[in-house]
């Protein structure tokens, strides 16, 4: 099956940002999906086609436009996030970001109307009902179908660092998980999720499509919900990896490390350069590892088996990419990297929160919410926001 890549003229970059709903009063989740985007729509302006819902009615995800930097995708998703707040505020509900809800629970209610999304938790069962997740997608464009799997398999080399760098999902139906990504755990579940298979040219992608379509495994590629996978209608390779980040900071510098990736290896594919693979054996251990201890992990470099501290590692990449974001417009955005792992990441911010209030997770979710309505990571206070109603 002939599946076609539509060229991106210029590595443009695109965000798609899932944001959970939660209640003023409880902090749980709250399903008014349907009220805010009825809101959002009756508000009219630039926010068409850009807020739409999930599989979850939970849930709602910011799209970006096609952007040339992260800080032209952040200023975007900021005036989406203040019309999606504005639509919210009225209803009594309140936005917040993680991979997971520290204390949510799975209830039918919650399923967003569509009988695909039906059909997705009738296969999957338990699984399915246990995608109380979010995360962060972002989009780099590609002018050739051709340099598609040669960048994706470079890229899952620096996978464990953007995982480690978003976790923020330690926390499951109120328990702490012992992980500081259960998000990258759970959702490898579902069929056709988890790590991509290491194709080498694009023709071998189109006999796999052609494979899962006639045997009924998906109704269409969107389905394929591979970590990193491309997006052949838009000429774009997707990047899934992250866990939803509470912060619009945060956002922008995750968004300029994958878009610097990204066109640092086309550039040196470009150049004749073998870019770098690795066994999947190394690649799903570093899945784990991140996905286990977060930015305390150890990563495995290389297929000699080398490993180093994914925190060590991630300051040699920043200053090997700085060419490349000087480029893109994007040094200041690559530089705010370094603040994740300074402030700690998001799980490291919410077991905080959760120590100094005594285990009171509603806490978390208070943190989550106040993080989000500032825009970058605040000091833990494991109390209440002052000004909750």
């Amino acid at each position: 099956m002939a599946v076609a890549f539509t060229p991106s003229a210029r590595p443009t970059v695109g965000v798609e940002w899932e944001l959970a709903l939660v209640d003023r009063t409880t902090r749980d989740l709250v399903n008014a999906a349907g009220d805010v985007l009825a809101r959002v729509a009756d508000g009219g302006g630039r926010t068409s086609g850009r807020v739409t819902g999930e599989l979850l009615r939970n849930t709602v995800e910011l799209v970006s436009g096609i952007c040339e930097n992260a800080d032209e995708a952040a200023e975007d998703l900021g005036l989406t996030l203040a019309a999606v707040r504005a639509a919210a505020d009225p209803l009594g509900v309140e936005l917040a970001c993680s991979g997971t809800h520290p204390f949510g629970q799975w209830s039918p209610e919650q399923l967003a109307d569509g009988e695909r999304y039906a059909e997705l938790i009738e296969r999957t069962q338990w699984w399915g009902r246990q995608m109380l997740i979010w995360g962060l997608h972002v989009h780099v464009g590609l002018d050739s179908a051709d340099k598609v799997f040669p960048v994706l398999g470079a890229l899952l080399h620096k996978a464990p660092h953007l995982q480690a760098l978003t976790a923020s999902s330690p926390l499951w139906t109120g328990v702490d998980t012992g992980y500081a990504s259960n998000r990258a755990m759970m959702f490898q579940q579902l069929p056709t999720a988890g790590l991509p298979f290491a194709f080498e040219r694009w023709s071998e992608y189109e006999g796999f499509v052609d494979d899962q379509l006639r045997t009924g495994v998906i109704d269409g590629i969107a389905d394929v919900r591979w970590d990193i996978r491309p997006a052949p209608h838009l000429g774009t390779i997707e990047v899934r990896v992250c866990d939803g980040v509470p912060t619009l900071a945060e956002l922008r510098a995750v968004t300029a490390l994958v878009h610097c990736l990204v066109v640092d290896l086309d550039r040196r594919l470009v150049a004749g350069e073998r870019l770098p693979s690795m066994p999947p054996w190394h690649v799903q251990e570093n899945k784990w590892r991140a996905a286990r201890y977060g930015l305390e992990a150890e990563v495995v470099l290389d297929a000699a088996g080398r490993e180093r501290l994914v925190t060590d590692d991630l300051a040699d990449l920043l200053e090997d990419l700085q060419p490349v974001a000087r480029d893109l417009g994007c040094t200041d955005a690559l530089a705010a990297v370094e603040d994740i792992p300074r402030t700690g990441a998001s799980y490291q911010r919410q077991r905080a929160v959760a120590e100094a209030a005594g285990g009171d997770l509603v806490a978390v979710v208070d943190a989550l919410v106040d993080e989000l309505r500032a825009g970058a990571p605040l000091p833990a206070a494991g109390s209440r926001s002052p000004g909750r109603r």
